[in-house]
């Protein structure tokens, strides 16, 4: 089969090769599935720099969630049989961005009747991340106010839609007059180009000065310290990644003067301490997506031979919505 692989790390487009490889063979608790839709996320990225948390042997395929047909299963497995259509992560190092992917059945999910390959590649880590940050993190109400950064994003456009599935109004930040335009087509109720207008301003204006009560920020650095400026009293800060680059040092004492929480969210920790919330979640958004509250907005399609380039411009932050290898 034909899989793209880094053999050394750096930047997407220096270091992806597309090699020929065995398929890979299912282990106990694992399945094979012929991809059908992979869809590129920024862990990704960080896994050809050498900068994620998961450090994969080299040499590895990435791609971290995706959505295929099952065409094998090992050992131990029950309730899902070849011929299934599912979702869910990948197993390194034989991740999504191939011909054919491994899979752990605990990570494994009915795709959504509702959703094509493409988009069902995308619901499983932008949208997970989005429901338990907003719901089990953040306790987000209907009729607060949620401000997301990098809106036009992977984890970003999740946001707005389950924030707007949720009864809220959502704000979304972006940069530039294209991707203001696609948070608009998600539904945010406010844009604010980040490029043009200072985010603080524009958030305590349409606030009458009270402030976002959760901010969904997968950005950090210096995004966060001006976020704790237009917080509200008893708002919450959701802590969902550093795509800045930039791991900014939070003033305890301004969150105390303030009255605001910091919330940190690690979603991948749900599979390991309670995989059931996992479960529940992906009932709760195959719901979702069954009455058309939420829809991962694909904006590009790839070709095998196109991953690596499309990878790279996401990395170079070119990119709005999904981007999905889509044989």
């Amino acid at each position: 089969m034909k899989a793209w692989r880094v053999h050394e790390l750096g930047e997407p487009g220096q270091v992806l090769r597309l090699d020929t490889v065995e398929r890979p063979e299912p282990g106990p608790r694992q399945l094979v599935v012929r991809v059908t839709g992979a869809a590129a996320n920024f862990p990704d990225v960080l896994m050809c720099r050498g900068l994620y948390q998961v450090k994969p042997p080299l040499p590895f395929t990435p791609g971290v969630e995706l959505c295929g047909e099952v065409v094998a299963v090992g050992a131990d497995v029950t309730g899902i049989a070849i011929g299934d259509r599912v979702i869910g992560g990948t197993s390194l190092p034989h991740g999504g961005f191939a011909e054919y992917a491994l899979m752990e059945a605990a990570q494994t999910f009915p795709a959504p009747p509702a959703l094509d390959d493409a988009e069902a590649a995308s619901l499983f880590i932008g949208y997970q991340t989005g429901w338990f940050g907003l719901h089990r993190r953040a306790a987000l109400k209907a009729g607060e106010t949620l401000l997301v950064h990098a809106a036009a994003g992977g984890v970003g456009s999740a946001a707005i839609q389950l924030g707007k599935a949720a009864g809220a109004r959502v704000i979304g930040v972006v940069g530039g007059p294209e991707k203001a335009e696609y948070a608009r087509k998600l539904g945010a109720d406010v844009v604010i180009d980040r490029r043009t207008e200072d985010f603080v301003e524009v958030v305590k204006k349409v606030t009458d000065n009270r402030g976002a009560d959760v901010i969904y920020d997968p950005v950090g650095g210096e995004v966060y310290a001006r976020s704790t400026k237009c917080i509200a009293f008893e708002g919450r800060i959701l802590v969902v990644g550093f795509a800045g680059g930039e791991i900014q040092t939070a003033a305890l004492n301004h969150a105390l003067v303030k009255n605001y929480s910091i919330v940190g969210l690690h979603w991948g920790l749900y599979n390991a301490y309670d995989p059931a919330a996992v479960a529940e979640c992906h009932r709760a958004l195959t719901r979702l997506a069954a009455d058309g509250a939420i829809r991962p907005l694909v904006s590009e399609r790839l070709a095998l031979a196109d991953i690596a380039d499309g990878v790279q411009r996401l990395a170079d932050g070119k990119t709005v919505g999904r981007v999905v290898y889509t044989p």
